[in-house]
């Protein structure tokens, strides 16, 4: 993959994990604008990572979805531990799929489907900013 290729989809993954930081970072929450922005540059860096194992080998020996589907677990560790109960309130969980969402965002990029991962970061930035003006009190932190 040329390296202008590789330069433009870890940019591009900065910005859109860094929009969706900036945001939880100015509501105060725990996964802000390095977490997110970390996540996304981290999953689409193994989705590069498995596109060139497979270029390298001149075959298809490698399947980039497992690789992606390693992603999704592993990130379900990470958001499990921003997930806390106290008593009968739970709080985590919109962090928590913050995290996985921008995931996706991150493995969107890494395969060079921009637009995709452009509008699932405007998607996600719209639920996290416009819904919580719908039910403020419902947000978990």
């Amino acid at each position: 993959m040329p390296i202008q290729t590789l330069v433009l989809r870890l940019l591009l993954a900065v910005v859109l994990g860094g929009i969706i930081g900036w945001e939880r970072e100015t509501v105060d929450k725990p996964a802000g604008l390095r977490t997110l922005t970390l996540v996304c540059v981290g999953s689409t860096l193994f989705v590069l990572l498995s596109l060139d194992l497979i270029h390298a080998q001149g075959e298809l020996a490698w399947d980039p979805l497992r690789i992606v589907a390693a992603i999704i677990q592993g990130i379900g560790f990470l958001g499990a531990g921003t997930v806390l109960q106290r008593g009968e309130t739970v709080r985590g969980l919109t962090t928590a799929a913050a995290l996985w969402a921008v995931t996706a965002v991150g493995v969107a990029v890494g395969f060079g489907m921009y637009t995709t991962a452009v509008l699932g970061a405007f998607t996600i930035l719209l639920v996290l900013r416009g819904l919580h003006y719908i039910t403020p009190h419902s947000d978990s932190k």
